[in-house]
């Protein structure tokens, strides 16, 4: 597995394998027609040559990562501060009316003290279902994760996505589902969803049920699109991303910029919440970078986002996103 050590790409398979695409890799502005093509963009879109062709292809066991050992990592927690600013920004935008809810990042930093920050890709040999592993390594710099959340998947004309809102400690779930605040944010992505989609095709809305990821628990809707007619999966993305879970509601360009601006200010990892995916001779399958580690030489971050709506309470929100940090340090031992 000498590739490991240079440029790839990585992404876990429905039948459990890890697809993996060496680099270098040449760069295209909309997805080939056919082979394998990796999709990474970061969390605006920038990036005008998102689709990844690799050099060479490989299909491996989970278990090819298991030697891989997590670095010891010195953290330092993230200021309130900052977040309490932008908290109530939004809380004043919701009650002025130009907005209903909006997912500001909060994220904790940390040095590496001694091992190989490659070697967090050893927890990616554990991704039994509902986790996705995905990974992307370049140089010194990289991200890799286990995220519960699919984009979307399309194969022959049917399209699979998720609504995925609404947490708790798994301690709470037999409260967690009456929990009303967790439910009403919850519904604005799932009716959003649903009301985004359906100009695409016949939507198959399956019963709000809850998902175990072992620490957590989330509000999980699954939607299943019967589509009219081909759309291309670059428009595909763009109508996906960002998903109201980690995106504005209403969506539109000034409240996506006011998103943006409070990402930077709090200094969210560019692709953290980014679509990433990939196309495998005519199946795309794409899923939401989060619950992952992000980095950067020796410095390392692990975000989290939380769903602020006019219910939601600073105190509630700030141990909502300390809980999901620790579920990610925890999954990748560190």
């Amino acid at each position: 597995m000498n590739f490991l050590n240079d440029d790839f790409a990585l992404i876990s398979t429905a039948d459990g394998e890890l697809l993996v695409g060496e680099g270098p890799f040449t760069e295209f502005s909309q997805c080939p027609r056919d082979g394998v093509a990796f999709y990474k963009n970061d969390f605006a879109l920038s990036d005008s040559k998102p689709w990844k062709v690799p050099k060479q292809v490989h299909r491996l066991k989970a278990d090819a990562l298991q030697d891989f050992v997590s670095p010891n990592v010195c953290w330092q927690a993230p200021e309130a501060g900052g977040f309490a600013r932008i908290f109530s920004e939004i809380n004043e935008t919701i009650q002025t009316g130009g907005l209903e809810k909006s997912v500001p990042v909060a994220t904790e930093c940390g040095v590496v003290e001694s091992g190989l920050v490659r070697g967090l890709l050893g927890q990616l040999a554990d991704h039994r279902k509902p986790f996705y592993s995905y990974a992307w390594v370049e140089g010194k710099n990289g991200f890799c994760g286990q995220t519960p959340e699919l984009l979307f998947q399309l194969r022959k004309g049917r399209f699979k996505t998720m609504a995925l809102a609404g947490t708790a400690r798994a301690s709470d779930r037999s409260v967690f589902a009456f929990d009303e605040k967790e439910i009403r944010e919850h519904e604005y992505v799932a009716q959003t969803l649903v009301a985004n989609l359906s100009d695409l095709g016949m939507v198959k809305r399956s019963e709000r049920r809850i998902m175990d990821l072992g620490e957590l628990v989330h509000f999980h809707t699954p939607l299943e699109i019967f589509m009219y007619g081909d759309q291309s999966i670059d428009f595909l993305l763009r109508k996906m991303h960002p998903t109201p879970a980690l995106g504005p509601h209403p969506r539109t360009q000034e409240t996506l910029e006011m998103l943006y601006r409070w990402r930077n200010e709090l200094e969210a990892p560019a692709y953290f919440g980014a679509p990433f995916g990939v196309y495998d001779n005519g199946v795309f399958h794409a899923v939401v970078t989060i619950r992952g580690v992000y980095w950067s030489g020796n410095e390392i971050q692990v975000p989290s986002g939380c769903g602020v709506i006019e219910a939601s309470r600073l105190t509630n929100e700030w141990r909502e996103l300390e809980l999901k940090r620790n579920a990610v340090k925890a999954r990748f031992r560190i």
